[in-house]
């Protein structure tokens, strides 16, 4: 990590964990500026410090964290938030993705994935844990989505890493009939409409589109 000290408030509801974290990121070299154990008084330190970093957990009183990182969106602060979490269910990490959270790590494997976390997000990334997507079945990312075959094989393709061009070239259809394609696909996914969404999804689930 740059040698740079970062400013960061962190919550979480659990006095041990809470305490476990502040430690961590103290070796980590940052600034821990707040540690609250829920989402209200941690959003009201956010919006009087706006540090770059909030790393908080996912449930608390009070606010959760996807609500504290809701009101922060609103307010346009610049704060980029790290959400911890016990929750694997594909829904909170959608919620997270519309909410622009930088970061979505499960606690269980939190100690591997903080610290690159921190260097993900504070460059400016997004990082999610790997784990999360382990194990999800294919009925669960895209049952509730019906997508048609030829969305599914666009789907692939891009998972593999070809682009709109080659993807064309594959299928022998026009570039303009794969980007109506992509359109479709992100509307059914529920996907910010934003550059590379749509690749980051799918290879974060490649395993379940086969």
């Amino acid at each position: 990590m740059d040698k740079q000290r970062h400013q960061v408030i962190i919550a979480d509801d659990h006095p041990i964990l809470l305490k476990g974290l502040h430690e961590f990121l103290a070796d980590l070299g940052l600034e821990v500026i707040g540690a609250f154990h829920n989402g209200k008084d941690a959003l009201d330190a956010i919006v009087d410090s706006q540090p770059p970093l909030a790393i908080l957990d996912l449930e608390m009183p009070e606010m959760t964290g996807l609500e504290v990182a809701a009101d922060c969106k609103k307010l346009g602060l610049k704060t980029r938030v790290i959400l911890l979490t016990l929750h694997k269910e594909l829904k909170f990490y959608q919620q997270a993705k519309e909410l622009n959270i930088s970061g979505y790590i499960l606690k269980e494997f939190a100690l591997n994935d903080l610290r690159k976390a921190i260097d993900t997000v504070l460059s400016g990334q997004e990082f999610f844990s790997e784990k999360l997507f382990e194990g999800l079945k294919k009925e669960d990312c895209l049952s509730d989505h019906s997508l048609t075959p030829s969305e599914l094989k666009i789907l692939r393709l891009i998972a593999d890493g070809h682009s709109t061009k080659e993807i064309a070239e594959q299928l022998f259809i026009s570039e303009r009939t794969v980007d109506k394609h992509r359109s479709n696909i992100i509307s059914k996914l529920n996907l910010e409409k934003k550059h590379n969404s749509l690749l980051i999804w799918a290879q974060n689930n490649r395993d379940n589109l086969y």
